[in-house]
């Protein structure tokens, strides 16, 4: 089979599609869909997303320091979009779409009471890149939904369906298909 070459892009696909939550100097908050997100170093626990300048809660990242990675769910899905395709300074996303703001334990952004996973985090660095700046942040908590959480005490995301987006379209995940590790795992 032939291989087309494109134009250098972004097809590095699917991605988690989260909503970013921050907050301005007044305490008034907004939300923000990212799918320009990740890990990126795990001791300590740190995570990147990257914004556009021109959005509104660029500026409220920026000065405060700190926000907010809510992960998404097929029931979010509309949420999701919706925080993706308006602006705060226009309308206000809570009351728009439903979500509940709730305090974070460590940073001043609200959490997204809905979202089964938050991890509060603190800018680091804020590299420009051309046209988004990448926001390098130490998490600093984890805020997980009990209702997650299986009989053994372990969080299973999967119970919560998350959404995933691949260029344009949101999905949710598929089936399991094996555990790290499953290709060298010896046989009983």
């Amino acid at each position: 089979m032939a291989k087309q070459v494109w134009k250098p892009g972004n097809m590095l696909y699917p991605l988690p599609v989260v909503m970013v939550t921050c907050q301005d100097d007044d305490g008034k908050p907004n939300i923000i869909t990212i799918a320009w997100t990740g890990t990126i170093c795990s001791d300590p626990a740190m995570v990147s997303i990257s914004v556009r300048k021109e959005r509104y809660s660029y500026d409220m990242i920026r000065r405060s320091g700190e926000f907010v990675i809510n992960l998404t769910t097929e029931d979010l899905a509309w949420a999701t979009d919706y925080c993706g395709v308006r602006s705060g300074s226009q309308t206000d996303k809570f009351a728009r779409t439903g979500l509940t703001p709730i305090p974070a334990s460590k940073v001043k952004a609200p959490l997204i009471k809905e979202a089964p996973v938050a991890l509060e985090c603190r800018v680091r660095e804020v590299l420009p890149l051309g046209s988004h700046d990448m926001f390098i942040a130490e998490v600093v908590a984890v805020d997980a939904d009990e209702a997650y959480m299986d009989e053994n005490g372990k969080f299973d995301l999967a119970k919560a369906n998350p959404l995933v987006y691949s260029h344009g379209t949101y999905f949710t995940m598929g089936k399991e298909i094996g555990k790290f590790g499953y290709s060298v795992k010896k046989n009983k």
